[in-house]
């Protein structure tokens, strides 16, 4: 007698995105797994005395979103402290800060007033924040906030005479050899290790951001971790039983050591929580214009950018990383970053079976698309910086209308045969925002259709943490990650970004569900 099932889904519109994308009706679930996807009637055999049903009354399902690129304790404090995004200028940044100082996530740690996200690209006064505007938060407690992008940040006077000293003299802006509070990479580095919570703030940060994830229909995450107790965290979560996302932890490279000598190797880990690749940078972000270029960014400023590692110092960590078992994750923005990166990965040998993966690859060459796709290295990328791609957006204004147009070009990796891979770096943390921008990009080489943009967010981010066999389509065997959806993002794709979660499902059991 075939065994009954623990949860069914029924009358839906179920989409496997597998190859071909086929559709069910219905699909049921067992201990974790989907045991069953077919017609409404023929999974109705498997309903029992103790199944759950679900009637999605027509509504779409399908695999769980997983966001291979995120920073889930930076979401965190996007929802405990003061959250920038979509601030309108400089006082209103000021307003919201003030306004979490006088709130329970105000103090944060050492007496901190902390903003996070704020993008001035967007603003009338396309400036960054300065000491100036930050004084006016406060005079006595320090305060910083960062831009979304993470490698820029802004702090108020008391803040640099605590840690101006521990800052490299190139990442502090002065102007007649004053700093302004602008900080950039390593500098910005500082101020991340001065405010890095505890265990018990590092909880909460936690909790608050996997809650958000679990309601925009995300199960699995990549986390890119360095320095923090998030690690430690998300395995006492998971050994409660209180994790509900899969996480996979990319590891910063001064990490390396301490994993050889631990023995820790890609892959190694629960089914909630296994350890990832090792992370590393080579350049910085064009919101800073610290990305590195072949030829110089527009305006007066001028210049190509910085390494933040060296291509030498790039092409040992691969060999050294490579060589001890692990996947390498590689940030590189500019054009002439990702070529370090392809050779790097190209120099180990087989980056294809090792699954390196560049992370974000914004300016992209001829010859580097043809290189990633013929090596097998793994393009994580991030379509919602699609945002800043139009005329007149933040591409334009560092890098003018020739290279604007030829930034995240996602149809041609795809065409040249890339492995393709969605992230958010939490810019927002929202797969059907970076599906939308994918789905309806200004150019056609960055231009994506429904079922392909889908695809890299759920199988392709699958693949690129080597969980394809388990996770990222609806398939009998796979784990029972799914995401119900309000509307069918194929007869909305000009609006995918409105379309609602119902119900997220994370190992068979309901995580999120807005229908109660």
């Amino acid at each position: 007698m075939t065994q009954a099932a623990d949860l069914i889904l029924t009358n839906a519109e179920i989409h496997t995105l597998a190859e071909p994308d086929e559709t069910y009706e219905a699909l049921a679930v067992r201990d974790g797994r989907i045991v069953r996807a077919e017609s409404a009637y023929e999974v109705d055999f498997l309903n029992g005395v103790g199944t759950e049903v679900i009637d999605c009354e027509g509504r779409v399902v399908l695999p769980g979103f997983v966001d291979a690129h995120t920073h889930l304790p930076m979401l965190g404090r996007y929802l405990v402290h003061a959250d920038l995004s979509g601030a309108d200028g400089p006082d209103d940044c000021v307003e919201r800060l003030r306004e979490a100082a006088g709130g329970e996530g105000g103090g944060g740690e050492d007496g901190w007033i902390l903003g996070f996200g704020y993008d001035e690209s967007a603003w009338d006064d396309s400036r960054y924040l300065t000491r100036a505007d930050l004084d006016r938060v406060s005079d006595a407690r320090p305060v910083a906030a960062f831009r979304e992008d993470m490698h820029v940040a802004s702090v108020n006077g008391v803040a640099l005479s605590r840690h101006r000293e521990a800052m490299p003299e190139g990442d502090v802006a002065c102007e007649e050899g004053e700093p302004t509070g602008v900080l950039v990479e390593s500098a910005v580095d500082t101020i991340y290790g001065a405010i890095e919570p505890g265990p018990e703030g590092m909880d909460e940060l936690v909790k608050a951001a996997q809650e958000h994830a679990v309601s925009l229909g995300v199960t699995g995450v990549h986390d890119m971790v360095r320095n923090s107790q998030a690690p430690r965290v998300y395995r006492e979560l998971d050994s409660r039983d209180e994790l509900s996302v899969r996480v996979r932890l990319n590891y910063w490279s001064d990490h390396l050591e301490a994993m050889e000598e631990l023995g820790l190797r890609t892959n190694h880990g629960s089914g909630f929580v296994r350890a990832g690749a090792i992370k590393t940078y080579t350049d910085g972000s064009f919101g800073g214009r610290t990305a590195k270029l072949s030829e110089p960014y527009d305006g007066e400023d001028g210049g190509t950018g910085q390494w933040v590692v060296p291509p030498e110092e790039l092409h040992e960590l691969a060999e050294r990383a490579d060589a001890s078992g692990f996947q390498l994750s590689a940030h590189a923005i500019g054009d002439r970053a990702i070529e370090a990166v392809v050779e790097a990965f190209e120099a180990t040998g087989n980056p294809g079976e090792a699954r390196h993966r560049i992370e974000h690859a914004e300016l992209l060459s001829e010859e580097s698309i043809e290189r990633i796709a013929e090596s097998g290295i793994v393009a994580s990328v991030q379509p919602n910086f699609l945002k800043w791609a139009g005329e007149g957006g933040l591409y334009e204004a560092r890098l003018g209308e020739e290279r604007r147009r030829r930034t995240n070009r996602y149809a041609d990796l795809l065409e040249a045969g890339a492995r393709l891979t969605f992230g958010s770096d939490c810019m927002p943390l929202d797969p059907l925002i970076g599906v939308h921008h994918a789905v309806n990009a200004p150019e056609a080489s960055q231009r994506l259709s429904v079922t392909e943009a889908l695809r890299a967010y759920t199988l392709g981010s699958a693949y690129a943490g080597f969980d394809e066999h388990r996770l990222g389509t609806v398939e009998v065997g796979k784990r029972a990650d799914l995401v119900v959806l309000e509307e069918s993002p194929w007869e909305r794709s000009e609006g995918i970004d409105g379309i609602d979660v119902a119900i997220t499902i994370v190992d068979g059991e309901r995580a999120y569900d807005a229908t109660d």
